[in-house]
């Protein structure tokens, strides 16, 4: 029997949630803020669960933004109307953190909005392996290519050689040959 999941997760592209993950400090990372948004709750009440489930949140699945950083990013991140100032900064939810929050929010929306934010880091994760698998070959072909270089040069001097050798003289026609008779 399948289990039912609420719409709302079914209708937040991936596309949205790639977009508003960060790298920051070196982590893949989401923001309070747009999860709060994503998950339809205010940024408040998520700060709130948060804060009572401490605990449940260690320095590698959330961290606070420092004030640098939240102004180095204010154009990208958070985005504030003309005037206005920061009042708290936002947490930073590496993908553990994300998990977390699903357990902590209590409602069948966050846990079908934290599927699929799980769906887009194992896609994002995977699509960044296979780059990397990709630039080692291409390594490593570029390695061999100069390895047999010397011996590729060989071969390409010898074709050169056949091709910028004149066309040898017109050799006389073979065989027996009678006079014409007119």
């Amino acid at each position: 029997m399948e289990r039912a999941t609420p719409l709302l997760a079914a209708r937040i592209p991936a596309q949205r949630i790639e977009s508003r993950i960060y790298l920051i400090r070196g982590q893949k990372v989401m923001l309070s803020n747009d999860l709060a948004e994503l998950y339809g709750v205010p940024a408040k009440r998520l700060n709130q669960a948060v804060a009572r489930n401490a605990a449940r949140f260690p320095h590698d699945f959330m961290f606070r933004l420092t004030m640098k950083e939240a102004g180095n990013s204010r154009s990208q991140i958070v985005t504030l109307k003309r005037g206005m100032n920061l009042k708290y900064l936002p947490y930073a939810f590496t993908e553990q953190g994300v998990a977390m929050l699903s357990a902590v929010l209590h409602s069948p929306t966050a846990v079908a909005v934290s599927i699929e934010i799980m769906r887009v880091f194992v896609r994002l994760r995977r699509l960044l392996a296979s780059h990397e698998g990709l630039r080692r070959k291409l390594a490593d072909l570029e390695r061999k290519l100069l390895d047999h270089d010397g011996k590729f040069a060989v071969v390409f001097d010898a074709i050169r050689r056949l091709v910028d050798e004149p066309d040898p003289p017109p050799k006389p026609p073979i065989g027996y040959h009678t006079e014409a008779r007119g």
